[in-house]
């Protein structure tokens, strides 16, 4: 017998949870006309909202340094700069992946390098020691949706061949890998706080690592060259001055997402405990297996993903669920890199900063979709219901109730 129709549950994570504590942070910045982070209508003392940001956040996820930036874009292009990546050298990320992590290697004038997803949706740990070559500066791990890479196998394996391991945690902030969290496992990582993220500010991103040298030059290149007293104070100065850009993060941004950090606890505890609760009911069902997660008990657990055995039945799997108000999606905002025009295309913005000029013809092997069967099989198949932070017991009973009765009207 089918569920009685509930209403829709409203989705997301932390723009779901915004309320006075946001409130409350940024009016204080409006009040005090303070708004720039490394000074104000006073001078004195330094605005507080990102240093404590920045504070909360390191000693949150377990590490030595935390640089508050504009974006998670902003803070690929600034790791990436940091570890001193440029032309010549190659980056591994999966071919299934956001488009700033690809963009973020061009910029640098470095060339990626594709690598296929296993069925946790993160990089298949193989796959980097097929890829490495002695070009290979860095490899690019994507924790996708709320759940840890092998970063054992990956760590071990990166390491031994002097390759930096960049840590993109974008979309996974509070997510843990053997009682660690993420962030953490890398030589260095990065943060989002854009809309969709676990913690929102609208816009905003993190870089941490534990390597000092790292975080100076991360500085430096987020604001302009200058590493100004605030930072001097955490670790003084060794590197020689450079050219850098501007990622700066403004305290308005800041202390949103200091607002919403605090609240990234409750969420994950909330989201996992749902998560777990509706994978218990879905075990054994036929021509249906979930998404792969190398660590459990550390996974946050906002989405749900369901493989079919048969492609076929994934649009009218969705449809039924969808008319059932369960949310779910056949995708989630990423596609695969080799499917967006930029990698058709080959192209940077100026024509001698792509890696990709002087080979011919283009798209070349490694980068079109007859080279990643494996991603292409497991992106066809997958279907993705959001778990969210306001999410009810009631409603993860629903779901489970409604995933079994479409299975049954679908699969059975």
């Amino acid at each position: 017998m089918s569920a009685a129709l509930r209403p829709r549950p409203t989705p997301g994570l932390g723009a779901a949870v915004i309320g006075a504590e946001e409130e409350a942070l940024v009016l204080d910045v409006l009040r005090r006309k303070e708004p720039f982070r490394y000074y104000g209508a006073t001078f004195k003392p330094t605005p507080p909202m990102v240093v404590q940001l920045e504070k909360e956040f390191r000693e949150y996820i377990g590490t030595d340094y935390a640089l508050g930036v504009s974006s998670g874009t902003g803070a690929l292009e600034v790791a990436m700069a940091a570890m001193g990546i440029g032309p010549g050298d190659e980056v591994i990320l999966t071919a299934w992946s956001w488009v700033a992590c690809f963009t973020a290697i061009v910029r640098v004038g470095a060339k990626p390098v594709l690598a296929e997803i296993d069925e946790s949706l993160n990089l298949d740990p193989a796959e980097l020691i097929r890829l490495a070559t002695p070009r290979t500066r860095a490899v690019l791990i994507v924790h996708y949706q709320g759940v840890a890479a092998d970063m054992d196998r990956i760590v071990l394996e990166a390491h031994r061949r002097g390759i930096y391991v960049l840590e993109d945690c974008a979309q996974s902030l509070g997510t843990r890998y053997r009682g660690r969290q993420i962030g953490t496992w890398g030589d260095i990582a990065t943060f989002s706080f854009q809309y969709n993220k676990v913690a929102t500010s609208g816009e905003g991103g993190m870089v941490t690592t534990r390597d000092q040298r790292l975080y100076e030059r991360a500085v430096r290149l987020s604001d302009l060259g200058n590493y100004r007293p605030q930072h001097a104070a955490i670790v003084p100065a060794h590197e020689p001055a450079f050219v850098g850009g501007q990622y700066r993060l403004s305290e308005l941004a800041g202390a949103m997402a200091l607002a919403q950090l605090r609240k990234v606890e409750g969420m994950w505890q909330h989201c996992h405990d749902l998560h777990q609760r509706v994978v218990a009911r879905l075990q054994g069902l036929q021509g249906l297996t979930l998404r792969q997660i190398p660590d459990p008990a550390g996974a946050f657990g906002f989405e749900l993903y369901l493989f079919l055995k048969n492609p076929a039945h994934v649009a009218p799997f969705r449809e039924k669920l969808d008319a059932r108000n369960v949310n779910c999606g056949a995708r989630t905002g990423t596609y695969p890199q080799y499917n967006r025009d930029y990698v058709k295309t080959g192209l940077a913005h100026h024509p001698a900063l792509s890696p990709f000029r002087d080979i011919k013809p283009w798209p070349a092997p490694g980068y079109r979709a007859e080279d990643f069967p494996r991603t292409e099989d497991l992106t066809s198949r997958f279907l993705a219901l959001p778990i969210g932070a306001l999410y009810t017991t009631e409603d993860a009973d629903y779901m489970a109730d409604c995933i079994i009765a479409v299975h049954g009207e679908v699969c059975g």
